[in-house]
């Protein structure tokens, strides 16, 4: 990997070996299960039989992973008459990934070995309308910050996810029209920022990066991850993959209009649930903030047929339990309204304020261990 520009600040990121390149479909699949496995670690034999690839294949798979340093021994399985396997594990700290929140008001870094846990995290102000030059300043000093606590061990980054409020074109890496900073709009943020760090970077929509971590986390079936913060957005995970839309520009959410005399939003519309949510937190009215979102939240229900609505947001973690019971509540009466059964749950996302930062990362490691990520 080229190492940043001098004079940036940043730690120097190189000489590691390009993990992304190197892996094959059969390699991500030994990894993705060894992961899995955590620190008891799994023999050939059985990585062979969960698999389906013959002991030959895993054999010869697994000793490259060892030399590139991604796998290593972990003793041997007791005998049960044959002889004892030699048991494999995951080297968590073989790799790292960086991810980025890119909020409008502030930038919140985090540093993920393969396992996702969470080993450095930075968090600084941004203004988001002070142009590119500004925030890449800070993007490129709080990256430098988190990546120096790798010391010599900085080649084994393999890149940077970034999140950030959308509409985006997640497949090219372009911003389209950020609602409030229509200066973004066509800005080619992904190639931009990867000449500025040095590193392979990712980008896609925050609330898709956080309902990607979520998913990986353990989030089963159809669900939306529903994020309030200084705007609305919402990301599906339909199929067990996230659903980005043919034009990557699903899940904006908080831009349905739900009452046509209502008051202005930054999008150029009238009564959309974003700004109906905000000015009702504005005025200090969570609860009437709840049931707007709530509202929203049934016709997402209504249209998509989901088993979980998530939320999250540092608006939400300020009084999350106001605004599960108040989003809840109109899921409850539309259940009746409609009598479907049970209404469709709701309840805080996991990973509190660094919950989408995690899934940017994530945006790095998944293709690594071969899961779709939609």
């Amino acid at each position: 990997m080229a190492g940043i520009g001098a004079g940036s600040g940043a730690a120097r990121v190189g000489g590691g070996v390009n993990l992304l390149a190197l892996r094959s479909h059969n390699a991500a699949l030994l990894l993705d299960l060894l992961r899995r496995a955590g620190r008891t670690g799994m023999s050939r034999l059985e990585l062979a039989e969960r698999t389906g690839l013959t002991p030959q294949a895993v054999s010869k798979i697994t000793a490259r992973l060892r030399e590139d340093g991604l796998v290593t021994e972990a003793g041997r399985q007791a005998s049960t008459g044959g002889k004892p396997r030699t048991v494999l594990r995951l080297v968590p700290e073989a790799g790292h990934a960086v991810g980025l929140h890119l909020d409008r008001d502030e930038l919140r870094v985090v540093l993920v070995d393969l396992t996702g846990a969470v080993v450095g995290e930075r968090c600084a102000p941004l203004d988001l309308g002070a142009g590119a030059d500004a925030v890449f300043d800070v993007v490129v000093a709080e990256f430098g910050e988190v990546v120096a606590e790798l010391g010599s061990a900085a080649s084994t980054v393999l890149g940077v996810g970034v999140a950030m409020p959308g509409p985006l074109d997640h497949t090219h890496g372009v911003l389209h029209r950020v609602t409030g900073f229509p200066e973004w709009d066509g800005f080619p943020l992904r190639d931009a920022l990867a000449r500025r760090l040095g590193v392979p970077v990712v980008l896609d929509k925050d609330t898709n990066a956080a309902a990607l971590g979520l998913a990986v986390g353990g989030e089963a079936g159809a669900f939306a991850y529903l994020h309030l913060g200084t705007g609305l957005g919402a990301g599906l995970v339909l199929g067990g993959a996230v659903h980005r839309g043919s034009r990557t520009g699903a899940g904006e959410f908080g831009h349905q209009v739900i009452q046509l005399d209502g008051p202005p939003c930054s999008c150029g519309n009238r009564g959309c649930v974003e700004a109906l949510c905000l000015a009702a937190v504005a005025r200090g009215d969570v609860d009437e903030a709840a049931r707007v979102l709530g509202e929203g939240a049934a016709n997402l229900v209504g249209l998509l047929d989901i088993d979980l609505v998530l939320l999250g947001g540092r608006t939400v973690a300020a009084e999350s339990a106001r605004f599960v019971r108040g989003v809840g509540a109109v899921l409850d009466a539309r259940a009746r309204r409609e009598g479907v059964g049970m209404p469709v749950p709701v309840r805080v996302a996991s990973g509190g304020v660094r919950g989408v930062a995690e899934g940017a990362a994530q945006l790095l490691l998944v293709p690594l261990f071969g899961r779709a990520e939609g």
